[in-house]
């Protein structure tokens, strides 16, 4: 029986450089590995280009223009579902009978408009506590209103997920979360990544301790000033590493000559930090979803420090050293700076992480969807 299904993305999955899309993109490699064919839907800024990597795992693609800025920002409806809003989108659904998947509560405006059967919600995140922090951590005073009115709405919008026939949450914290409040139609499937760059590696430490991170996110600045915090007044060498630069980091930074700035332009780059840093410590401060950079520093670093925020409820819990204050960072610090992350250690920690491997969680996706 031929098996083919709707894909409708936030944005373009390729190339798969941030959080979000990485899930996105290696789901559709994988399920298109294992036979489904897949009709991908996804929503870009005007005249974004399109992907021919995308056109080779796919049976067809499709592109749409986000709607105009002010229009979607006074909308009673989410700025990121209104301005994803398009009924050539709607028309193309109904065109190919298959069922359909939605990444994310923001490529949902056709459940909102239309009753279709045999639809899924990809959950990246409860949405509205993700923009509550983000509205926490966010000086600029109109970005701070702004993202505390998304997730207003994005809290009365959530119940458009009754509608789907079910929800694949990202994390057991999630899991929780959409079971407690719709019911059991939840299932846990864990994040997509490249799995076959995900390679651990013995290699000679060197002494320093790294943070990294998208320092175009709010939460991600306010980790790291409070690690440089933590750390200025140590004998640690500290790094922290972007593929952006912000301008309150660095002149930060250099006030201190134990802590550096490392520009990473690409995943190699930030795949020979891991590597090398002897101890990656994560801090965020906000609950959501499952950080990306967790399990980068999972498959490819040593040893980790992380606090509740950060690895609570990820299923993660026994492969770092939980720490939320400055004392307990430096106190997990002091133990973990001289202590080798051996060969045993690195087998412990790929025995423990086979349940994230990527064709398990799609086979369970087409049991699901196609009800083998």
């Amino acid at each position: 029986m031929e098996k083919k299904i709707h894909f409708v993305s936030f944005d373009i999955p390729y190339p798969p450089n941030y959080g979000g899309i990485i899930d996105v993109y290696y789901k559709i490699k994988e399920l298109s590995k294992l036979g489904v064919k897949i009709y991908l839907h996804c929503f870009a800024q005007k005249n974004a280009k399109k992907q021919i990597e995308l056109e080779k795992i796919c049976e067809k693609v499709f592109y749409y223009d986000r709607n105009n800025f002010f229009y979607s920002l006074f909308s009673l409806l989410p700025f990121r579902v209104k301005s994803r809003s398009n009924h050539l989108l709607i028309n193309n659904l109904k065109a190919i009978q298959a069922p359909i998947l939605f990444e994310g509560l923001q490529s949902t405006y056709p459940i909102y408009k239309e009753n279709f059967e045999n639809c899924y919600v990809r959950a990246h995140n409860i949405e509205h506590t993700y923009f509550y922090g983000l509205a926490k951590s966010e000086k600029n005073i109109f970005l701070k209103i702004f993202f505390y009115i998304e997730g207003k709405k994005l809290y009365k919008y959530e119940r458009i997920v009754k509608k789907a026939t079910g929800i694949f949450t990202i994390s057991p914290f999630e899991q929780h979360y959409f079971n407690q409040k719709y019911g059991e139609k939840s299932t846990y499937i864990p994040v997509f990544f490249d799995e076959n760059k995900n390679n651990f590696h013995v290699s000679e430490t060197q002494k320093f301790i790294l943070y990294h991170g998208d320092l175009r996110v709010s939460d991600n600045v306010r980790a790291a000033l409070f690690l440089i915090e933590t750390y200025k007044k140590t004998n640690y060498q500290f790094i922290v590493a972007s593929n952006c630069k912000h301008k309150k980091i660095i002149s930060e930074i250099q006030k201190y000559r134990n802590i550096t700035f490392e520009d990473i332009p690409n995943q190699k780059d930030l795949e020979i930090l891991l590597n090398k840093a002897h101890i990656n410590t994560l801090i965020s401060f906000q609950k959501t979803g499952i950080k990306l950079k967790l399990l980068n520093a999972l498959f490819k670093g040593k040893h980790i420090i992380g606090n509740s925020k950060m690895i609570e409820d990820t299923g993660l819990e026994n492969l770092c050293e939980l720490a939320n204050s400055k004392e307990e960072i430096l106190a997990k610090t002091a133990m973990l700076f001289n202590k080798d992350f051996s060969a045993s250690e690195i087998e412990d920690r790929s025995d423990k992480l086979t349940f994230l491997q990527p064709e398990q969680s799609a086979k369970k996706i087409i049991d699901i969807v196609f009800k083998q």
